[in-house]
């Protein structure tokens, strides 16, 4: 049997409550075996369901904590009110503090990144963190960032989730070079707003370096799977993410209608049922649930707070992949290859001519745009 992993998990976050949370790893642990869970949260509401999901007794452990992050509570808010304390808190300083591997959460996304940011830290060399969707397409699981974490990106910040998408391609599906697009309204050079533009002439300059940049795909190049990085803003990534998931439930819808219209087409789904059935699980948004929040001295997934226990297992199932691939270890290796210092010296000189006594990047910045995003 491999390593044990083990899983801090934000109990209280997401709209169904902690049992989903539960009885999520109860499967993951029947599928993985070697899985150890920190549960943070009230206890006088987990404990009884540890009771329900008694084979989680042996490989968990409950952390009390009364404050609990509402999914509509604004970032700057959530921090102020639950920093030390709450159970999403808790659940990343465990990582910290070594205690996980990886810490997990379906509750409000702005407040898990703005408490990510202020516990764990970014990475030196990353600007600023990304959310990374696992994405299905015609080819084969690609990697989309940013979905959401922030608004807005210049140039260095796109060059950063690049740097990071290929960490994580790297990780997950055994790519020594992945290939990288920058999301744009076309491939030719002269096409997209100045920031992608710039981006696009780092990265070219740096093709190689952990990475072979592809150059522009556009919005129709995701469900190919022409690139297994593609790289955008927050904005643009978690309207993207949206479409697709919807989508997704209306082709389904579709079809469901389709194969009940007629007693012909009843006859046609029971004779085609086990195609019918890949396909349904092919295009169950729950089968990849789960982000993973980039950028971090730490790692962090956040799951989808509307997911049932099918979805919260998925959620798991990325987060014991990212504690076992070591991806802290992978991003820091693609960091040192690429030379990020080196590499966004446009960037430097473009902040050394703006007027003096006028600071960027600050952590309230950060805060109000995630608050944006959120």
């Amino acid at each position: 049997m491999s390593e044990t992993i083990t899983i801090s998990v934000d109990a209280m976050g997401g709209d169904n409550g902690p049992r989903i949370v539960l009885h999520g790893a109860r499967l993951a642990l029947r599928e993985r075996g070697n899985i150890e869970f920190l549960f943070h949260g009230r206890e006088e509401i987990l404990a009884p369901l540890m009771e329900e999901f008694e084979e989680l007794k042996g490989v968990s452990s409950i952390h009390h904590s009364d404050i609990v992050i509402g999914m509509d509570e604004k970032p700057s808010a959530a921090l102020r009110k639950g920093r030390n304390t709450s159970s999403m808190w808790q659940a990343l300083q465990s990582v910290k503090d070594g205690k996980a591997d990886v810490a997990i959460s379906g509750g409000n996304t702005g407040a898990l990144m703005a408490m990510a940011t202020f516990c764990l830290r970014p990475i030196k060399g990353v600007s600023r963190p990304a959310i990374a969707a696992i994405w299905p397409t015609e080819r084969a699981d690609i990697i989309v960032l940013d979905v959401g974490a922030t608004i807005g990106g210049d140039a260095k910040q796109l060059v950063d989730f690049a740097i990071l998408g290929t960490a994580l391609a790297r990780a997950l599906f055994d790519q020594e070079l992945p290939s990288v697009g920058l999301l744009n309204i076309g491939t030719e050079d002269l096409k997209g707003i100045d920031s992608v533009r710039e981006a696009a002439e780092i990265l070219k300059d740096r093709d190689g370096a952990g990475f072979l940049f592809h150059g522009f795909v556009e919005g129709n190049d995701i469900g190919k799977g022409t690139v297994d990085v593609v790289v955008t803003e927050g904005f643009v990534g978690n309207i993207a993410l949206k479409t697709a998931e919807g989508t997704a439930r209306q082709v389904g819808s579709y079809f469901r209608k389709a194969l009940k219209a007629d007693w012909v087409s009843r006859l046609g789904a029971l004779i085609s049922i086990r195609a019918l059935s890949a396909l349904k699980r092919k295009m169950d948004p729950r089968a990849i649930n789960g982000g993973v929040f980039l950028g971090l001295n730490g790692i962090v997934i956040k799951s989808h707070g509307g997911t049932d226990e099918i979805g919260f297992n998925s959620a798991l199932d990325l987060a014991y992949e990212m504690g076992r691939f070591r991806l802290i270890e992978k991003v820091n290796e693609g960091l040192k290859k690429f030379e990020p210092e080196e590499a966004s010296k446009d960037t430097i000189l473009d902040d050394q001519k703006k007027p003096a006594g006028k600071k960027t990047g600050t952590n309230s910045d950060k805060i109000n745009k995630t608050e944006h995003s959120a």
